[in-house]
């Protein structure tokens, strides 16, 4: 593995977990803790990661996080969210919205990639100062406390005089019959006028946010551009998906 490579992996596993250990990298990488030492002094001297006694931290000074213990199906969101990377070029301007999946997106997003990103969530908006070539431009507006992120008309109006390359969009709900839904009317109206102000959109879903519906419409089935899981697309549970149009990633 070249050492370009093998740096990159090691910011990975610090931004997956917070706090790792240079035997956890030696072990996890195959190579010698005296080399994971000098790539975490390297990338600690570059100011992408903290050197500790015995390992590496994240260095992103925070004023919320999620409490990352408890997120659920933490491997699944991970799957989304490499998928998604696949995606993403540098130079987009990119939409970001809030969740949990689309905090594991913003984690992993390469330390190199150049690019300007719009997000009403706090979580996420903060993640991304660990992306030094990344600008990242918060949408104020009222503050939902339970998934801190922005709400009201001006997060509309503000959505309403951009124009995105990429939007990314948590998923609440996915079903054959109603498509997107949330639970939030709020956030629905907000997820709507990221759809009109995005070039093209992608859906984020974990396998458990299948075949559900909540109260509030975000688009029909039609009108959805492309959806990320995190099973493979040969898995039965996408079949009548597939059978529908839906193009999945």
């Amino acid at each position: 593995m070249k050492k370009k490579e093998r740096q990159q992996k090691v910011m990975d596993e610090v931004s997956i977990n917070r706090k790792v250990s240079s035997s956890f990298l030696s072990e996890k990488l195959d190579v010698s803790e005296d080399t994971i030492r000098r790539d975490i002094k390297e990338l600690h001297d570059k100011g992408m990661i903290t050197k500790v006694h015995g390992g590496a931290i994240s260095n992103i000074q925070k004023l919320y996080h999620y409490n990352e213990d408890v997120i659920y199906n933490r491997e699944g969101k991970v799957r989304v969210a490499q998928k998604a990377i696949s995606l993403i070029e540098d130079g987009m301007v990119i939409i970001i919205s809030g969740g949990t999946t689309n905090l594991m997106l913003a984690k992993l997003l390469p330390k190199g990639l150049k690019a300007t990103v719009y997000t009403y969530s706090l979580p996420i908006a903060m993640q991304l100062t660990e992306h030094p070539l990344i600008e990242t431009i918060f949408i104020g507006g009222k503050i939902y406390r339970n998934s801190m992120v922005t709400t009201g008309i001006d997060v509309i109006q503000y959505l309403s005089n951009i124009r995105a390359s990429i939007c990314f969009m948590g998923v609440s709900a996915l079903s054959l019959e109603q498509g997107i839904t949330d639970e939030g009317y709020e956030v629905s109206l907000i997820k709507k006028a990221m759809i009109n102000a995005s070039d093209h959109i992608v859906y984020l879903a974990t396998s458990n946010k299948l075949n559900l519906r909540h109260n509030y419409d975000v688009c029909n089935l039609k009108e959805i551009d492309t959806v990320v899981t995190d099973l493979d697309k040969e898995d039965a549970k996408l079949k009548e998906y597939i059978s529908a149009g839906v193009n999945l990633l």
